[in-house]
């Protein structure tokens, strides 16, 4: 994954909240793979290039993972001193033991966050400073002052765990900042698999995208050619490869190209102004990566085929046979329910397409 920009914390701790309840995920969340690393390394190798004064690591236990981690990147461990407290109590103890007036409270969760991007938000102008982003509060992105730790005490000594309550009693400041994504975090497995899809794209010289089913007359044409022009007005210039298990033949009988075909070219281009394409024979299936490869000025490519998807693949279901749900698909889009930890979508839901691929190829390299 991409280095994000770095700006000067050296007069900010950042204080990592990372509790490990992970009550929906059903298993450790910090500890799940992404390019890689797991949740919490990959947040703590972000911090340690950002120069923070100091990184204390707030968990609910000192399990030998942790404490390897905090080694690792130079960090302080701090436990919980409420059990099942939430997020609160780590931020209590993280600021009672501050060097620094201020700290950036940040929740281990977030893969995509980056530090650079809340670089202009921060002037110390009030108590705490809370980003805004696509309506809603980034409470566990968001700068405290040290001396906010009283008010957070007292609201925890009566039981009141929600960081907002507190902050609309305390001098704060809201600011708006546009990367809706980089505050996404990972609470479910559903979660996780869009995070892998997001990620591999993050990686690849052009995204890529697979629209799979089950079985063909399903609608994968028609989902791919309602997606094309919403993503055009968004300036997302598409490319599509299809996979075909018959043989084919794109030219029209009589036309030169044709002809050029008929007489054993084992390959023809057909060059215009207003573009090109090539027909090429070969004695095996082509590799999908050397068709997307040849594929050029493009910011995404949207794949279709019933076997051949890559991650992520984006599944349709009409209660034909059994779902495609291994693991390259991130999202069905169905008529149905279907009993999985897959985020669902109606099957007509262009919108929801559109917005699930820009989270899954918007920020790749070559946009």
């Amino acid at each position: 994954m991409r280095e994000t920009m770095t700006m000067d914390f050296s007069n900010v701790s950042l204080l990592l909240v990372a509790g490990g309840r992970s009550s929906r995920m059903h298993e450790d969340k910090r500890r799940l793979m992404l390019n890689g690393a797991g949740l919490l390394e990959l947040m703590l190798s972000k911090a340690a290039a950002n120069g923070f004064s100091e990184i204390l690591l707030c968990v609910e236990e000192r399990l030998p993972f942790i404490v390897e981690l905090a080694s690792k990147f130079r960090a302080e461990v701090l436990i919980d001193h409420v059990e099942g407290g939430g997020p609160m109590v780590g931020i209590v103890n993280g600021l009672k033991r501050l060097k620094t007036d201020w700290a950036l409270v940040v929740s281990c969760d977030m893969p995509f966050f980056d530090f650079g991007a809340l670089e202009n938000i921060f002037d110390g102008s009030s108590e705490i400073i809370v980003p805004r982003a696509g309506g809603r509060l980034q409470t566990l992105a968001a700068f405290y002052r040290r001396s906010t730790v009283d008010s957070f005490e007292q609201s925890l000594s009566v039981g009141e765990r929600k960081l907002r309550a507190v902050i609309e009693r305390v001098p704060h400041r809201i600011v708006d900042v546009g990367d809706e994504i980089m505050f996404f975090n990972v609470n479910t497995r559903a979660d996780m698999r869009l995070a892998r899809g997001r990620a591999i794209n993050l990686e690849r010289r052009v995204p890529i995208i697979s629209i799979v089913a089950p079985k063909s007359g399903t609608g994968k044409t028609t989902f791919i050619e309602r997606l094309i022009p919403k993503l055009i007005e968004l300036n997302i210039r598409v490319g599509v490869v299809k996979s075909d298990a018959h043989s084919f033949n794109l030219d029209v009988e009589g036309k030169d190209s044709y002809r050029f075909q008929r007489s054993g070219a084992a390959s023809v281009a057909v060059v215009s102004p207003g573009g090109w394409f090539m027909i090429n024979r070969t004695k095996e299936r082509a590799e999908f990566d050397q068709i997307v490869n040849r594929m050029t000025d493009i910011d995404l490519i949207l794949t279709e085929s019933r076997t051949h998807g890559t991650l992520p693949s984006i599944s349709l279901y009409r209660g034909l046979d059994e779902p495609l749900i291994n693991d390259d698909v991130v999202a069905l889009f169905t008529d149905r329910h279907v009993d999985c930890e897959i985020e669902q979508f109606d099957l007509d839901d262009v919108d929801a397409a559109v917005k699930l691929c820009r989270f899954l190829c918007e920020g790749g390299r070559s946009l």
